[in-house]
């Protein structure tokens, strides 16, 4: 008997390698899959503005690296003692507002030089509600904890948050004529909205990408929503929260974003890395025993190898951690 619903994921037509440069973009599901990839030595640029939930903060920070945009101490606010920016996650917060301004602007630069030259641009959009603040109706990327009371908060219908995406990418076809994008929808669930209220999010945002998706022939969709809703289907693969997916979860998805979405022969490469990942993760019961002198000498030959065989890639840690 089958007890599970399982789909097949089709494989991208060009798919992602090595040699690559990828932005990725979105939620913090984004982060997951985007430490994944730089863990495996991929060469990825990972939110530069921070975790962003929904589409138009997402597209308003593509087109700010499209526009060079610099920020000023206008753009920052001051609450509870702490400097942030209304576009960017709490990660770019500090007390020094120079320093903050430094970081959000050296974040920039990077943007869009990565935009210009990115081969894939990675998207995972996390919800169709958005925050705008009362006083002015700026849409907000992240609301720093500031009360309730100073938001006004909307469900963004599905052709608004396609038109937000569809004047972006034109932009950035114009710009990055080799450019291809790939949607995906976070699999975690926003319950602070309401568990119906949630569901109405998903279903805008799923609207949206596809509509963009049979649309332009350069953009694609990876169905991380599914593998997890639909695929998994079960509470022993969320966090403690019930909300977030767990390790377990997030690594059946990235298995099978590398089947789909990466070359064979990259494939075969992040695998030889992810051993190499795990060696570096064991934790010997007699580190001093001439076993574990000879596995370090193993992974580090391993390693060597790699290199070598790579020298566009970096594995001065692996070779480091083994003693090569």
């Amino acid at each position: 008997m089958n007890f599970r619903l399982t789909f097949p994921v089709e494989p991208l037509g060009p798919s992602m390698q090595y040699s690559d440069k990828l932005l990725l973009s979105g939620s913090c599901f984004a982060e997951e899959i985007g430490h994944r990839l730089q863990q495996h030595k991929f060469d990825v640029l990972l939110n530069p503005n921070g975790i962003l939930f929904n589409p138009l903060s997402i597209a308003r920070s593509m087109t700010s690296y499209l526009d060079n945009k610099r920020y000023t101490a206008d753009d920052l606010f001051l609450h509870e003692d702490i400097w942030h920016s209304w576009d960017h996650h709490s990660r770019f917060s500090g007390t020094d507002k120079v320093r903050v301004l430094a970081q959000i602007n050296a974040s920039q630069d990077a943007a869009a030089a990565r935009l210009k030259e990115a081969d894939w641009l990675v998207v995972t959009l996390g919800s169709a509600h958005a925050w705008y603040l009362k006083e002015n109706g700026q849409l907000v990327g992240n609301c720093h904890k500031v009360p309730e009371a100073s938001f006004t908060k909307k469900l963004v219908p599905a052709d608004e948050v396609i038109a937000a995406l569809d004047n972006m990418m034109h932009r950035l076809f114009f710009v990055n004529r080799k450019v291809n994008i790939l949607f995906t929808v976070s699999p975690v669930r926003y319950v602070r909205d309401g568990v119906v209220e949630n569901n109405l999010s998903k279903a805008v945002l799923l609207q949206a990408v596809h509509h963009l998706v049979n649309k332009f022939d350069r953009l694609f969709y990876f169905p991380a929503y599914e593998l997890v809703l639909d695929d998994l289907r079960d509470y022993r693969f969320y966090k403690e929260d019930m909300v977030h997916p767990n390790d377990q979860a997030v690594q059946y998805v990235w298995e099978h974003f590398l089947k789909a979405c990466v070359q064979p022969a990259s494939q075969d490469v992040a695998r030889q890395v992810a051993e190499l990942l795990r060696a570096r993760g064991h934790r010997p019961f007699n580190p001093g025993s001439p076993a574990h002198k000879q596995f370090l000498a193993t992974m580090a030959k391993k390693a060597g190898q790699l290199q070598e065989a790579h020298p566009s890639l970096d594995f001065g840690d692996l070779l480091n951690f083994f003693g090569h």
